[in-house]
């Protein structure tokens, strides 16, 4: 049998026909016993390049399938088609030239008089622009997601991200019996700074001393954040006491090498740090954690700025 003719064996059916084919759906039908079309809407050679009489059977439904779409499409249109279930599935269709459309099939299941499955009947729909949308605003979903957890100025991640990262080490540090370390860091007299070069310098000085901390802390799980104001913080995971004091004098010196210089008395910028090494257990607290890691910056200020005390 012809793939047009099925739907043209009543008079009324022609008239469903020329309605079927004015629209921009694509019907079809295919015979369930056979597995081979009855009809196709002649649609789809304008939407696909392939003409209606190459739409022979279920195999050529599959064939013209983008390769990682078929095997889960095919499996879940089969399954909810033996169990009499309308369905519809979305799908990357190939084109004669060798591109792709992204089509919604809508599927719905004619039963015979005994139960049995006669045939199935859908309509093809173009939504590739609707995915192109989709996939504009995932993009979107996702840079605002990065932005959320960055800082606006410095380009590090943001008091935000250092929390959930914080979090998140801490729990795998705990889990995994493994050190865990955190560095805050304070830039010496930026009061000073600021009003003596004014705020814009100021903010340059922020951006200068991130790119730093992150020339100097490179391993992939580490975490250079913007604290507050002109402090950042780092956390390292599985990083003990001697490992997190020596990335610690790498920055310090790494700031004193930039020779970026200061409005006290002609000096350079340095910075002030406070490290602590945690294996978190249950009694431990991450709050009193860093608040330890806080005071041991205090005592680094204190006892004269530019260094380190752990």
């Amino acid at each position: 049998m012809d793939a047009t003719t099925d739907l043209t064996r009543e008079p009324d059916h022609a008239v469903y026909k020329t309605l079927l084919e004015s629209t921009k759906a694509i019907p079809w039908r295919i015979d369930w016993d056979t597995k081979r079309f009855t009809y196709i809407g002649p649609q789809i050679q304008d939407l696909l390049g392939w003409t209606p009489d190459s739409w022979t059977s279920v195999e050529d439904w599959a064939a013209r399938m983008h390769d990682e779409d078929r095997e889960y499409v095919v499996n879940f249109c089969v399954m909810q088609s033996q169990n009499g279930i309308d369905h519809e599935a979305d799908y990357r269709a190939l084109t004669a030239d060798g591109g792709y459309v992204w089509i919604r099939d809508v599927v719905h299941v004619v039963r015979k008089d005994n139960g049995d499955v006669d045939s199935l009947v859908g309509f093809m729909f173009d939504i590739s622009q609707r995915k192109r949308d989709e996939q504009e605003l995932e993009r979107l979903r996702r840079e605002l997601e990065v932005l959320s957890f960055k800082d606006g100025l410095t380009g590090v991640a943001n008091r935000r991200m250092f929390n959930m990262t914080l979090d998140r080490e801490w729990a795998s540090a705990r889990r995994e019996a493994r050190p865990l370390s955190v560095i805050l860091l304070d830039i010496d007299y930026f009061k000073q700074y600021n009003d003596h070069f004014g705020h814009l310098a100021g903010d340059e000085c922020l951006k200068q001393v991130a790119k730093i901390l992150q020339e100097t802390v490179s391993r992939p799980r580490d975490l250079v954040a913007r604290y507050g104001g002109e402090e950042f913080v780092l956390v390292l995971p599985e990083t003990d006491a001697v490992a997190a004091h020596a990335v610690a004098e790498r920055v310090r010196q790494a700031i004193v090498d930039a020779q970026m210089p200061h409005a006290r008395r002609g000096d350079i910028l340095t910075v002030s740090q406070g490290v602590g090494t945690i294996v978190p257990d249950e009694p431990n607290d991450v709050s009193a954690f860093i608040h330890d890691i806080d005071r041991r910056l205090y005592r680094a200020k204190q006892e004269g700025r530019n260094r380190v005390v752990g």
